[in-house]
Parts: C-alpha cells; sequence; structure tokens
C-alpha cells in the first residue's frame, strides 16, 4: 500500500501531457476543475501514481465532457450538485481508503450519451465475462449490448478519444442535429432512443429520442442483454 503523497509526489506527472492532449484536441470539450476531496480520495483508492494518465486525470481534472458531451469522461470531481459523477463515485469507491477494496469487473472510466461504457479491465477479464487482455479497454455498445475489445491501453485510449477518429466510430449512431441534443444532456443524464438501438437499425424518419436519467438508460440495457440471449454484462457504473 502506498501513501498519497507517495501517489502524488512523482517525476515526470502526465498532467502536462494531458493538458497538451486537450488543448490540440479538434474536438469540442469541456474540462472540469477537481474537487480536492474526491481527487485525492480516488487516486488513493486506485493505488496509481499521478505519473500515469488515469492517475494525472482523478488528481488533476474534474473529467472531461468530449464532443459536446458526447462522452464523459470521469476524473477527481466535482461530484456535487448535479455535477459529472467522480471516477470514484461512478464505480462505488468505499468513502476511506480499503486496500482489500477491488473494482467489481473492471473500472468503468466513461459513458457515451446513449448509454455506452468505457471501461479498464481488471485482473481476470474473462472471468467477468469480457474480452481483452487485463489492463485494456472495453466497451460496452448500446446496439449490440455486448462488450468489445478495444485491443489498447487506457493512456493509448485518450489519445484516441480526443483525435477526428472519434467520429468514425460513431459515425453510424449519430442522427441529423445530434450534437445540439447532446449539448442539451445533462452529465447523469442519457438520450433513450426507440426503437431501441439493439432491435432494429436507426431510421430518423421512425425514430424517437428523450432525454432520461443515465441510470435508466443503463438499468434497461442490462435487463434486455439477458432477454436476448447476449448475458448479464456485469457492472455498468453508478451514475
Amino acid at each position: 500500500m502506498r501513501e498519497l503523497t507517495e501517489l502524488i509526489e512523482v517525476e515526470d506527472p502526465a498532467w502536462p501531457e494531458l493538458q497538451a492532449l486537450f488543448a490540440n484536441s479538434p474536438m469540442p470539450l469541456t474540462v472540469f476543475a477537481p474537487d480536492p476531496h474526491e481527487s485525492t480520495r480516488g487516486l488513493h483508492q486506485l493505488q496509481v501514481t499521478a505519473r500515469s494518465m488515469l492517475g494525472g486525470l482523478t488528481l488533476n481534472c474534474g473529467g472531461v465532457l468530449v464532443d459536446d458531451g458526447w462522452v464523459r469522461v470521469y476524473g477527481g470531481g466535482p461530484g456535487h450538485d448535479g455535477g459529472l459523477p467522480s471516477l470514484g463515485q461512478v464505480n462505488g469507491f468505499p468513502e476511506t481508503f480499503d486496500p482489500a477494496w477491488q473494482a467489481p469487473a473492471g473500472l468503468v472510466v466513461a459513458h457515451d450519451v446513449l448509454g455506452g461504457v468505457f471501461a479498464l479491465n481488471g485482473m481476470d477479464p474473462a472471468a467477468s465475462g469480457r474480452p481483452g487482455q487485463p489492463g485494456q479497454m472495453t466497451y460496452f455498445a448500446p446496439d449490440t449490448l455486448a462488450w468489445e475489445a478495444l485491443e489498447i491501453g487506457h493512456s493509448a485510449w485518450l489519445a484516441w478519444l480526443l483525435s477526428e477518429r472519434l467520429e468514425g466510430f460513431y459515425n453510424a449512431l449519430r442522427w441529423e442535429g445530434w450534437r445540439e441534443e447532446t449539448a442539451a444532456v445533462g452529465p447523469t443524464q442519457a438520450i433513450s432512443v426507440y426503437p431501441f438501438l439493439w432491435s432494429k437499425p436507426t431510421d430518423d424518419a421512425t425514430t424517437s429520442r428523450r432525454t432520461v436519467p443515465m441510470a435508466g438508460v443503463l438499468g434497461i440495457a442490462a435487463d434486455f442483454a439477458e432477454q436476448i440471449g447476449v448475458g448479464d454484462p456485469g457492472f455498468l457504473g453508478l451514475v
């Protein structure tokens, strides 16, 4: 177990590199300031240093809204007053440091506005029904209700997320006017699409969308994943 000072006081911290990624991103971003309690609580429980991208983001950043809020990346707060939840809140971290606590199947690091989930695999992803290798990123897709291996680590995922490649990843799920609708959605809300994305191809002429709590979208996705035979997706985050 490492004390908090050991995690914070490091050579070559990741925060300057993260700031450069934010500054050079072609995507519209909103970068939140961290909450002092949530950021240090998160870093201590993670037991990663501020030298890593994950640690640097948790300690120095309250989270990021990417592409006008299409993706919400969790960090160290603000975690209150209806703001973007912290990484600790989304993953149910203990309020005080617990060396025995582990993330249920992997660490949920981001959600997208449709209920997609980005998670960092734990030590044994296969035991949790997750694809990919330990320490790699996975994505729970709202149009298939299945986990997909992204085959990259957290740092490479962040660089990808903040690049123009994000547009191609989501191209089939976006509609005319998506940016304006997304920008109006709150940080703990999602856009519910009907007919459901997994039930038939999206057709703007017959599709309805509404803003609902993210927790509701995640709960419906988990229920239907079991009903259609994909299987229980496991932990999708607390929002």
